[in-house]
């Protein structure tokens, strides 16, 4: 069986060169790798097809093919378009056609059973290709263009600014493509399909009603690198944790996700810096990239995370608890493992209390390590603690907030266990992967018609400014 996943932006390598550093390497291309990884352990011959990138500084992408190991499964096939040098994500809409097209001449007739296809970009070429060579395939948004949009505060008067700059007009006209064509939408959960798939600028393609339609494939954890078991590995990022403490042994709640607003830290913060309780029974751990002395080093940081940081810093030195609140710097997922499994000794707790969290891969990320959970109700966290394994909490309420962290610490051994199992029997990459392959093998036997049309209109300008006059 071959399997092709269409990711046209990023890219792979096997030193995971520039993962996480940058907005077109981010979380999409950690699943990617993960599920092709795991459906290739399942003997499905598996080969991502992204892009060639000749660039000096860019080197790690300019083989045709490439490995991540020696079991040569799955491939990464680097497809050339779009000229040879690096191009951010915004600026490859004009090239997809020609990334088609060498797609086709790269396999030059060889059977390809199945199309796994990611993010916008990725969906609009599997319609391409569907239309070209009539291959059914699934689409995985990752994350839709509307709700960016809603969320940046675009309106009819600021759209033009926007579209320029993030091409939502060919982002959600791709999507919409992705949507009507594809044998199946995948997604993390039942809300997901719900809520994000019901928007206006969808609702007439994504037909989030018909069960036929969508598969829940919820994402995984890395269980080699998000354990509780201790390794050699992880002794240097536990030596670094206890210099800074200096050997306090007492629980910490902690704050890892990335400084962004939607996170609400300062919630966290708040609900510790008013209680008294929670001062008494555990310390506030806040991880950092790229500081480990925010007081001292905050201009290091970009202007957008200093402005989320200073009112966390004013909460912490107004309530005087700048002894009860403790910095780290780790850059890495070992790094962070390595921390969680140091702080799940001491019997901390994981919090996450966002506005609204579309999965919630941290907070099982962190649960495997054995850290208890504290997670926000908004989203897919509701969906993922269902079963009771983590204590949901309003983001709203700071009173809710500790209330829900005190539980926690209290609770410590009965979440901790229940986590742990809940993300073993539900929440890995073979997991995910044995969901993809059940959409692959019914695709394989459940053909659906073909497309008739090779040219498709990349732009629904009209549609989203309808949308945004009508919302005023």
């Amino acid at each position: 069986m071959k399997v092709l996943f269409l990711n046209p932006q990023g890219n792979f390598d096997k030193h995971d060169s520039h993962l996480t550093e940058h907005p077109d390497f981010g979380g999409q291309l950690v699943y990617v790798k993960e599920v092709s990884r795991e459906l290739a352990k399942m003997n499905v011959s598996v080969d991502i097809v992204t892009r060639q990138i000749i660039d000096e500084n860019w080197p790690e992408f300019a083989k045709t093919i490439d490995y991540f190991d020696d079991t040569k499964n799955p491939r990464i096939i680097r497809i050339a378009f779009g000229g040879k040098k690096f191009l951010n994500k915004e600026l490859l809409w004009p090239f997809l056609n020609e990334y088609v097209e060498n797609i086709i001449t790269f396999y030059n007739g060889e059977k390809i059973d199945f199309v796994t296809t990611h993010y916008a970009d990725g969906g609009y070429a599997g319609v391409l290709l569907k239309s070209k060579k009539d291959i059914d395939f699934s689409f995985t948004g990752h994350s839709l263009g509307a709700q960016k949009m809603d969320k940046m505060g675009v309106n009819y008067e600021n759209f033009e600014k926007f579209d320029t700059e993030y091409n939502f007009s060919k982002r959600i006209m791709a999507e919409r493509l992705a949507m009507k064509y594809a044998y199946k939408i995948i997604v993390s959960t039942n809300m997901e399909r719900f809520e994000q798939y019901s928007h206006p600028l969808y609702i007439d393609v994504s037909d989030v009603n018909n069960d036929n339609k969508f598969k829940v494939v919820p994402p995984g954890v890395n269980t080699q690198i998000f354990n509780d078991n201790f390794k050699e590995i992880d002794e240097d990022t536990i030596q670094k944790i206890t210099e800074k403490t200096k050997g306090i042994f007492k629980p910490f709640i902690i704050l890892s996700s990335r400084l962004d607003e939607k996170k609400n830290h300062i919630g966290v913060v708040k609900a510790y810096a008013s209680s008294k309780r929670l001062q008494e029974i555990a310390n506030l751990g806040i991880f950092l990239r790229g500081i480990s002395n925010p007081f001292e080093d905050i201009n290091h940081l970009s202007e957008k995370e200093q402005g989320i940081l200073k009112p966390i810093l004013q909460v912490i030195k107004e309530a005087k608890i700048e002894d009860k609140v403790y910095f780290f710097d780790f850059r890495s997922q070992k790094a962070l493992a390595s921390a969680y499994k140091y702080f799940a000794q001491l019997k901390s707790i994981f919090a996450i209390t966002a506005f609204y969290e579309p999965f919630g891969l941290a907070p099982i990320e962190a649960g495997a390590c054995g850290l208890a959970v504290v997670a926000t109700k908004n989203g897919g966290p509701s969906e993922i603690f269902s079963d009771g394994s983590g204590v949901l909490v309003d983001p709203f309420d700071i009173e809710d907030i500790e209330r829900g962290l005190v539980e926690a610490l209290q609770n410590f051994e009965i979440y901790s266990k229940k986590v742990k199992n809940r993300v073993l029997q539900k929440y890995t990459w073979k997991k995910t992967a044995e969901g993809y392959l059940e959409v692959i093998k019914e695709g394989i036997k459940n053909k659906t018609p073909k497309i008739n049309l090779s040219n498709f209109e990349l732009n629904a300008k009209e549609l989203i400014l309808k949308y945004l006059k009508d919302r005023e």
